[in-house]
């Protein structure tokens, strides 16, 4: 089976983009249609700071082509209040899945990103992902390296749920573990030559995995990598 390759940015309404992405005069209200007609998925991220509504969600998916996907970064208080508590963070967790179903088929992954001074807890985790339903597609980014682990790739394994591939700068990026049938990525840097994209896509399609979600920061660039990416992974 060949992969498919879904790039895009950590959200999509940025006034900085204008005149470069986006036309010079757009209505923020329109900036997401006109990123669907161009890149297959969007990161959002501003539900990790309020849970999404559901007539939001409408909204998106009405604005959006059938193949968009939409991954989405789970609550503060799920990650950074309860610190994946599963008893402190259930609650939330069955409210944030519920309200995702207004998205329908264009739910994509629920990025799950720990505090950096979170230290592995593998008890803490598998705790945790009992708690997720059974379709959940979620993704963890450790940003503490000792959660970098065979037990931790074995408990995410056994869930289904992925290990998230994060590269930042001055950080050496963690290993690529397939820890779920589909990746999840995020590219971080500021900059990206040709060479670099055309090397990760050879990279992420080398994998077994079916889908490939992979997200740049949300700088003026972000969308002419993504384009990129998805024009070396097609080579």
């Amino acid at each position: 089976m060949t992969a498919r390759l879904l790039a895009g940015a950590s959200g999509y309404s940025y006034k900085e983009w204008q005149g470069s992405f986006y036309p010079e005069k757009i209505k923020p209200d329109a900036m997401l249609a006109w990123y669907a007609e161009r890149l297959p998925t969007v990161e959002i991220n501003n539900t990790f700071y309020q849970m999404p509504k559901a007539s939001v969600l409408e909204h998106w998916a009405a604005a959006t082509p059938e193949h968009f996907r939409f991954a989405i970064k789970a609550s503060r208080r799920i990650t950074h209040d309860a610190r994946l508590k599963a008893d402190a963070a259930a609650d939330s967790v069955a409210y944030l899945y519920r309200t995702l179903e207004t998205l329908g088929a264009k739910r994509g992954p629920v990025l799950f990103q720990l505090p950096p001074f979170l230290k592995k807890d593998l008890p803490r985790l598998t705790d945790f992902l009992q708690v997720l339903p059974g379709d959940h597609r979620a993704a963890f980014e450790f940003r503490h390296d000792s959660w970098f682990d065979d037990d931790v790739y074995a408990a995410l394994k056994a869930a289904g749920a992925a290990l998230c591939l994060s590269e930042r700068e001055n950080d050496a990026p963690p290993p690529l573990v397939e820890t779920a049938p589909w990746g999840y990525v995020r590219l971080r840097l500021e900059e990206y030559s040709d060479d670099a994209l055309a090397q990760w896509g050879q990279r992420l399609l080398a994998t077994t995995w079916q889908d490939i979600h992979v997200y740049f920061m949300h700088e003026p660039t972000a969308p002419g990598y993504a384009q990129s990416l998805l024009r070396f992974g097609a080579l």
